[in-house]
């Protein structure tokens, strides 16, 4: 737990386990690419094209009031983050890490008790 501003932040969510194409979080397994928030989990998160990520594929963050955006961009880093995408984000006052997933999820867990952050996470290749 942390303070922002004279706000206290606590992170509720955690990553328990991360293998390729499984991750468990608060003790729930998923098997498809995730956004995690500070307070929920998107199960369900796929990109406009799979490979690649675009502003659009995660444009509805920025209302979050994150502080931080970790990408994982797949167990082997298939995934491509855009120099655009980053600096797009990055323009909103946001922090980006991109790197492949075990490494993201490592980071997050690091962070996300320090600062509002937010994970998407691409599980396979």
């Amino acid at each position: 737990m942390t303070d922002h501003g004279g706000l206290t932040y606590c992170n509720i969510v955690k990553i328990e386990h991360y293998s390729f194409g499984r991750i468990t979080i608060d003790g729930k397994t998923y098997t498809s690419d995730v956004i995690i928030y500070p307070d929920r989990v998107n199960p369900s998160w796929w990109r406009k094209q799979g490979h690649l990520l675009q502003i659009e594929d995660l444009e509805d963050i920025v209302s979050t009031g994150l502080q931080v955006l970790i990408v994982g961009t797949g167990y082997y880093g298939a995934m491509l983050v855009p120099e655009k995408t980053i600096e797009y984000f990055r323009s909103r006052k946001i922090e980006v890490y991109s790197d492949n997933t075990q490494k993201a999820v490592k980071l997050y867990n690091e962070v996300s008790d320090k600062k509002p952050a937010v994970a998407a996470l691409h599980l396979t290749c």
